[in-house]
C-alpha cells in the first residue's frame, strides 16, 4: 500500500498562491474524477450499510435457530416465499447465505478502500496546484 503524504494548510497556502492557478485540462480531468469517485463512493458506502444490516439479520436468525427443537420444521424465506424445512437444511442454507454476505462485505470494503486511495492521490495533486483555491472536502 503506498504512503500518502497530506498536505498541510500552510503546504496549500505556499504552493496554492502561486499565479498560474488556470485550470489546465488535466486539472479538469482530475475535479471530474474525484467528483465521479465521491459520487461512487455515497453508492458503495450505502450498499455496504445494506449488506452489513443483512449480515446482523443473518447472525441473529443463526442464534434463534441454535435453540430450536432438532425435529421441528422452521420456516425459511426464499425469495418472495417460505418453506417449511427441517432445521439442519435450514442452518445449511443459512450458512451459505452467511457466506454469500460475508464475501459481499469485504469486495465492498475492498473497493471502497481503493476508492478513497484515488481519492486522495487525487486530492494531494490537486491541492498541490491549487492550494485554498479549490475545495475538495467532502
Amino acid at each position: 500500500m503506498m504512503q500518502h503524504r497530506m498536505l498541510s494548510k500552510d503546504d496549500e497556502v505556499a504552493v496554492g498562491g502561486g499565479e498560474d492557478n488556470e485550470v489546465r485540462r488535466e486539472d479538469q480531468e482530475k475535479i471530474n474524477r474525484f467528483s465521479r469517485l465521491h459520487q461512487r463512493e455515497s453508492v458503495l458506502e450505502e450498499q455496504l450499510k445494506a449488506k452489513q444490516k443483512d449480515k446482523e439479520d443473518l447472525e441473529e436468525v443463526s442464534t434463534e435457530l441454535e435453540l430450536a427443537d432438532e425435529d421441528e420444521l422452521v420456516p425459511y424465506k426464499i425469495g418472495d416465499s417460505f418453506f417449511q424445512l427441517p432445521l439442519e437444511e435450514a442452518q445449511t442454507l443459512l450458512a451459505t447465505s452467511t457466506e454469500q454476505i460475508d464475501s459481499e462485505v469485504s469486495s465492498l470494503e475492498d473497493n471502497l478502500g481503493d476508492l478513497r486511495d484515488e481519492m486522495q492521490q487525487l486530492k494531494v495533486a490537486l491541492y498541490a496546484r491549487f492550494g485554498r483555491s479549490i475545495n475538495l472536502e467532502t
